[in-house]
């Protein structure tokens, strides 16, 4: 047996690539959580949106959603919870 306790794995950020070495939040940012669909427990960036942008939620593209390559997936900020943005449903 092991006497080290596996490492978690680092919390991907929506838009790394799947090879980037450090796909995880970086120091200084500010992230929502994704909740749902496709991108589901990934981080969004949202340091460069204003309040009412964030208010908004955001359409998302990705390959695995409803409508494979080129669709968005919506996420909408949680009433009461704006660190967590739930699914709405996939768009083409």
């Amino acid at each position: 047996m092991s006497d080290h306790a596996p490492r978690p794995t680092p919390r991907h950020v929506y838009g790394t690539d799947h090879d980037d070495p450090d796909p995880g939040p970086q120091p200084g940012r500010t992230y929502v959580e994704l909740v749902g669909g496709a991108l589901d427990g990934q981080l969004l960036d949202v340091s460069g949106l204003t309040e009412e942008e964030r208010a908004e939620g955001a359409y998302l593209i990705t390959e695995v959603g409803l409508y494979g390559e080129g669709g968005r997936a919506d996420y909408m900020p949680r009433p009461g919870d704006p660190g967590r943005w739930d699914w709405r449903g996939d768009v083409p």
